[in-house]
């Protein structure tokens, strides 16, 4: 049962009458129409008491992983993603939307293509997977603007506010994603269980109100007003309190906060630092919101890496598989009902989206790489937990207690925190005391059970903690009406096959485990070797200790058999539910035991079932793999993998065995170096000559109340609907003869970098650091003939806009473009200036590849980086030869794949890169979409996956590069290659191509 303040109590009373809700703030008026038969349909189908949440009556662990399909813009890989993620044993993927790629120009509202939602949420539906909506209008996600929409610069008002300019400017956005929301929740059949009201509304100043629970509440009531009737559930940057049930105006139905322990520095992932796990989560929880279950919406799943950043290879060794075991199984000791991993699925900083503090690649470290492989340690260790969390729902009933060393074990190294369940199994929670301990210590347990205290082990052998690791000790641990009295090693799954049982159990290496069950039976070796085996019957129960192999034994009790392995080899195991072909077998997990097998087949198994006497897997695979069937149903006769007939045996113990061979394609590439380049400058603007009349000029005063201009009037590039890519200024001014220096402050964000021209003379570059967001430079002008007139050229890199995290700060309206300029000898308004970005600004030509994807150079204004550009016309280049002065060439070519179906290969475009001067950058386009940016001397990326279907696996392809030199000697690619990954022999739905609308004329181009 949930407890209500008085105005819930309130509301749900007028809400039951039928009656309408009227919220008034600023003037504004917000009338929300309840309905309450929809109202009576969420109480049936969502609900909640302090421990978890119920679905369909249900009490459920939302185990859930981030992910956002926006930035994988490939709608039929997004069931892929789904799928993976149900394999961990997760019922639940949360999901932000980018408000800034729906709506580019205030008013209009598109959600179509690969910005489609409903595609989304079909497949969640589909794979069986809960969805957790979190739209905003605030979401931060390392995203330009944190979502917000570049016009948002224009509004005079304060961003995150009661202030109504700023509501009225959200409104648009919300009815229509709110709408989209409400028609996918799970009271109209949909995937949609919780909504999440703007994100991490945790800190405020410079005298604004904070917190301000009429803002928060005007959100909220936004979002019903949209239909939304699932439970609205906050997200704290830290436990602070803020909006948690009870607090007034604003308070959210469930309180949640996030937590990135070990934050997201990988100079040096060996390093845990003192202090950083968390210890008293559960302590604030009960001061915080005691009535709702502990909810964490994001946890450190991985970390983002910044530009000049060392790379995800030392985010991995980070947050990796010994990271999950300690601070997830941390999480657990806390008694948490909800939990989501931020991020799950990364993907890409496609188009122009990401913020300016990080570059091309979102693979975050992340369990699924960003090219959707799952070949890293910390996946398989994940679905170890998320599997045994799924196996495990009295976890949810047990009280978790106060944090103890030195009371379960014989040694104060170690620490126990103890989950009592009553007439409901216990679970200890064990670590080092000294989180980041590399020691090998071993110990003793003390453990309270239904057949008395007992000191285990009871056999011979000790217990042992090795290292960073981390164990979850089972005590009356239920399976199927069996009793496991205990057991020291840990548990993956269990299930019930007709009258038999299934448990199993794995150890870390070298470890002693034992475990104890009620039975008379007497413990027999049906697989494996006894050696290293004992068993003794104890009061009621069998005790069985055993030495952990890296060959697999199953012991028998009765109609209880135990798997017993080594975690390396429990890497491979599976416990899918079996479904349909196209779909498992719904969200629920109480058919984890009657509807599911066991399977041991390496790489993944996304789906398993029954389809009269054949059984059908898929699965992937990357190398040659043995597969096992563990409790094939008994109707079941025959085996298909993939859709193709397996021959298999059975051996004594009812387990199903073939073997799937793996024979890899040939995988040819094109030859990138030997292609046929076509190049065309693409910054004719430097010239003298060239005609700018086309372009806006810069005479507006800005609308921006967070920096009033120092120039005659507004340069930032928003002010003219130019939010994302690069920006050219032009600026004319008629030469007095005794001009001798020019001093612009330009900027860009993180990582950006400037060029200036004077009539086509490179007056000088700023090539960026990992410092500067703006610069001042000052340029050398040459001497110019007095009357004549001039164009100074300004080339600024827009790295996207800031985020908006601190309201009252205001952060997310930091302008981009020039700031401030001189010339010396003239007045500033002796200078007129005009200004472009992306063909069109807000009135984006491109639909089909949103608002952010296109920059200003001139390749891009035309759409030359569309398939089939008009390069005949073109003349031949290479990037590979580059340019041999200051400025910008643009390079297109095609190729062919013939990659075999069937085969899920991903592909990535690799740049050379020694960061030896000279500096350039290099926007990457494939089949019209911007796939990443690279920036020489700051890096670190040099390699950018692209997924299928924005690549043509099977027909023709168009990529080009924009080169930009900035110095003095020009710039080249040192090499540029296509490579492959392991091909996955995959049992993937085929992938359908996004929209690619190819190269056509296009009107008003300059």
């Amino acid at each position: 049962m949930k407890l209500l303040s008085l105005g819930a109590l309130a509301l749900l009373a007028a809400q039951a009458a039928g009656t309408a809700i009227t919220h008034k703030l600023n003037g504004f008026t917000l009338t929300e129409h309840s309905d309450p038969v929809q109202r009576d349909l969420l109480q049936k189908y969502v609900t909640w008491d302090d421990k978890s949440l119920f679905v369909n009556g249900e009490r459920i662990m939302i185990f859930s992983g981030e992910v956002h399909p926006w930035r994988i813009p490939v709608p039929s890989l997004w069931f892929d993603i789904f799928q993976k993620i149900k394999a961990l044993g997760f019922n639940c993927v949360s999901f932000y939307v980018d408000w800034a790629l729906l709506e580019g120009k205030p008013g209009e509202y598109r959600a179509d293509g690969v910005f489609a939602w409903e595609p989304f949420f079909d497949a969640a539906s589909e794979a069986g997977i809960y969805l957790f909506a979190r739209p905003g209008p605030y979401i931060n996600a390392e995203v330009s603007g944190g979502g917000f929409p570049g016009w948002l610069q224009r509004i005079n008002a304060t961003l995150r506010t009661t202030d109504p300019e700023y509501l009225e400017a959200t409104e648009n956005y919300v009815a229509h994603i709110g709408a989209a929301i409400a028609k996918a929740q799970i009271t109209n059949g949909g995937p949609i269980i919780l909504y999440q009201p703007d994100n991490e509304y945790s800190g405020g100043c410079c005298g604004e109100t904070f917190p301000d629970g009429e803002y928060m509440q005007y959100v909220i009531d936004q979002a019903r007003k949209a239909g939304v009737v699932v439970p609205m559930v906050s997200n704290d940057a830290w436990p602070g309190g803020h909006n948690a049930p009870g607090t007034g105006p604003g308070e959210v139905d469930i309180y949640g906060h996030d937590n990135y322990p070990l934050g997201f520095d990988c100079t040096n992932p060996s390093v845990w630092p003192e202090g950083n796990l968390p210890t008293d989560y559960r302590t604030l929880h009960l001061q915080n919101s005691p009535n709702t279950p502990y909810t964490l919406v994001e946890f450190q799943s991985g970390a983002y890496d910044p530009w000049g950043g060392t790379g995800w290879d030392n985010c991995i060794a980070l947050v990796n598989h010994e990271f999950e075991r300690v601070f997830y199984k941390n999480d657990f000791s806390f008694g948490v009902g909800i939990l989501n991993l931020y991020m799950t699925y990364g993907g890409s900083n496609w188009g122009n989206l990401g913020h300016s503090g990080g570059y091309s690649s979102y693979d975050y470290a992340a369990p699924l790489s960003e090219s959707r492989e799952i070949n890293r340690e910390k996946y398989s260790e994940l679905k170890l937990i998320g599997n045994f969390a799924k196996s495990s729902p009295s976890y949810l009933l047990a009280t978790p207690g106060n944090i103890t060393a030195g009371v379960y074990t014989d040694t104060a190294a170690l620490t126990v925190t103890p989950l009592i369940g009553k007439d409901t199994g216990s679970y200890f929670v064990i670590r080092h005391t000294d989180y980041s301990s590399l020691e090998h210590t071993s110990y003793s347990l003390r453990l309270p059970t239904s057949a008395g205290n007992l000191t285990v082990p009871q056999l011979k052998g000790t217990l042992s903690l090795n290292g960073r690791d981390s164990k979850i000790h089972v005590v009356d641990y239920d399976v199927a009406g069996t009793n496991i009295l205990y057991s020291t090693a840990e548990v993956f799954t269990w299930k019930q096959f007709g009258k038999d049982k299934v448990l199993v159990l794995y150890g870390g290496p070298d470890e002693h485990h034992e475990f104890a069950v009620v039975s008379k039976s007497n413990m027999k070796v049906v697989e494996g070797n006894d050696t290293h085996i004992s068993s003794k019957q104890i009061g009621k129960t069998v005790v069985v200790g055993w030495d952990v192999s890296s060959t697999r034994r199953i012991v028998q009790l009765g109609d209880l058999k135990v798997i017993l392995l080594d975690r390396n080899s429990a890497y491979n195991y599976w416990a899918p539910q079996l479904g349909t072909k196209h779909s498992v077998s719904g969200y629920s997990t109480k058919d984890n035991v009657a509807l599911s097998i066991i399977v041991k087949a390496g790489y993944l198994v996304r789906n398993a079932y029954l389809q009269g006497a054949n059984l059908h897997l898929t699965a992937d695979f990357n190398t040659t793999t043995p597969v096992e069937v563990i409790g094939a149903p008994s109707k079941a006769r025959n085996l298909f993998i993939n859709g193709k007939k397996a021959s298999h045996q059975v051996d004594r113990n009812g387990i199903w065995t073939t073997e799937v061979k793996y024979n890899a394609p040939k995988i040819k590439l094109p030859k990138l170096s030997a292609l046929d380049w076509k190049y065309v400058d693409t910054l004719p603007e430097i010239q003298s000559t060239y005609d700018d009349s086309a372009w806006p000029a810069a005479d507006q005063p800005t609308k921006n109340n967070f920096r009033p201009i120092d120039t005659p009037t507004s340069l930032y590039s928003s002010d003219y609907g130019f939010h994302a890519g690069m920006l050219i200024y032009r600026g004319h001014f008629v030469a007095k003869g005794n001009e001798t220096d020019f001093f612009v402050r330009t900027q860009g964000g993180t990582a950006f970098g400037s060029s200036v021209w004077l009539n086509g003379t490179h007056l000088g570059s700023f090539k960026g650091n990992t410092k500067d967001n703006d610069n001042n430079s000052t340029y050398t002008v040459p001497h110019l003939q007095a009357g004549k007139p001039y164009v100074i050229t300004v080339l600024v890199d827009n790295m996207g806009m800031n985020t908006n995290w601190v309201i009252g700060q205001e952060d997310g309206k930091t302008p981009r473009g020039i700031l401030a300029y001189s010339l010396n000898g003239h007045e500033a308004s002796d200078i007129t200036w005009k200004l472009t970005g992306n063909l069109g600004g807000e009135d984006y030509v491109d639909k089909a590849r949103g608002p952010m994807n296109e920059g200003g150079l001139y390749a891009e204004r035309q759409g030359f980086h569309q398939p089939q550009p008009p390069s005949r016309s073109f003349r031949a280049g290479s990037p590979l030869k580059g340019l041999s002065k200051p400025g910008i060439g643009f390079y297109t070519t095609s190729f062919d794949l013939d990659i075999p179906k069937g085969w899920d290969v991903p592909l990535y475009f690799n740049f050379g890169n020694s960061t030896m001067p000279p500096a350039y950058r290099v926007q990457l386009y494939v089949n019209g979409y911007q796939f990443g940016e690279l920036i020489s001397n700051i890096g670190p990326q040099t390699s950018y996956p692209v997924p299928e279907g924005i690549l043509n696996h099977r027909g023709t392809n168009w990529v080009a590069v924009s080169l930009w030199a900035l110095e003095s000697e020009g710039a080249k690619l040192e090499s540029f290659e296509m490579v492959n990954t392991t091909p996955i022999l995959s049992g993937m739905d085929e992938v359908k191509a996004s929209e690619q609308p190819k190269y056509k004329p296009r009107k008003g181009a300059y």
